[in-house]
């Protein structure tokens, strides 16, 4: 415990099975799902490139989302040390200076990788472990904001792990459609991050955090949820449409349909339905992303 308040210089190298919980494996397969889709809508062949496939999966996961986790847990060990004193550097497993140390190796490994990427996964890589370090240390802590925090987490988690893995197998710039689809997608999410603040929101307001539900209220904060969940993928469907993508468009309308009729029972009672939702709405959600990327990709990104 006391490591966590003063840290200082540890004695050893922490254990391979504390580094990698403090990095979350479960954290990664949000942008790793996100990343696939990036894969699928390039219209690339995986037998191609497969070499970047598999690099690019261990640079969104393990090494960027990865590294976001031990900054967070890092900035937030004094926290952790009353809530979640059994965690890697709270409870000295990790002691000393090793969650700094760990969170400043993944940064360095993550633009060593990126760079042998090109140049558009590098740029996203930077854009991304630079949220990754501002959601959770001074001076921005974005994680503080309602807004700032879960748009941060939303354009890193969907949008420029999407960005990524089209970048990524096309060694290029992704097309225009292809940038609108995830962009539109990354602002959805969005709301997807405000309903995991439902969780926590007498502690938020206890320790100052300004999330949606804790200044707003969970009914308010569950609507805007429910509103930017929805707007984006009406566009997505509206825009497949447009390009000729009747069959996917037709799918991704009719996912949306059925999470509209999902988020009537949400908003019932915003609180004790949102672990529901997120097992319900939020998985025909990413399943219309990566329909989407189908659409604009095709089978060849098979």
């Amino acid at each position: 415990m006391e490591t966590a308040k003063t840290p200082g210089f540890a004695t050893s190298i922490p254990a391979p099975r504390d580094i990698l919980e403090l990095l979350k494996p479960i954290t990664w397969f949000p942008p790793i799902w996100a990343f696939m889709c990036g894969v699928v809508s390039s219209g690339v062949s995986i037998s191609s490139r497969w070499q970047f496939l598999i690099a690019g999966i261990l640079l969104v996961g393990p090494l960027v989302c990865g590294t976001s986790q031990a900054v967070n847990d890092w900035f937030d060990r004094h926290v952790d040390a009353i809530n979640e004193p059994n965690r890697p550097i709270p409870s000295g497993r990790i002691a000393g200076t090793w969650g700094l140390r760990i969170a400043l190796i993944g940064s360095a490994c993550g633009l060593v990788a990126a760079a042998f990427m090109g140049f558009w996964v590098f740029a996203a890589t930077i854009v991304a472990l630079f949220f990754a370090w501002a959601y959770s240390a001074p001076p921005f802590r974005l994680k503080m904001s309602g807004v700032w925090g879960p748009a941060s987490v939303a354009l890193t988690y969907e949008g420029l792990t999407w960005f990524t893995g089209a970048s990524v197998m096309a060694g290029a710039l992704p097309p225009p459609q292809v940038l609108a689809i995830l962009a539109l997608y990354s602002a959805g999410a969005f709301g997807i991050m405000t309903l995991n603040d439902f969780k926590a929101v007498e502690g938020d307001r206890a320790m100052g955090i300004r999330s949606l539900p804790a200044t707003l209220g969970v009914g308010p904060a569950a609507r805007i949820a429910c509103v930017v969940m929805a707007v984006p993928q009406i566009v997505v469907v509206a825009l497949l449409l447009s390009w000729g993508h009747a069959l996917v468009g037709g799918i991704v309308g009719v996912l949306l349909l059925v999470q509209l009729g999902l988020m009537n029972r949400l908003l019932s009672d915003p609180r004790a339905h949102t672990p529901w939702y997120n097992a319900t709405g939020t998985t025909l959600y990413v399943l219309g992303m990566l329909a989407s990327a189908f659409g604009l990709g095709g089978v060849a990104g098979l």
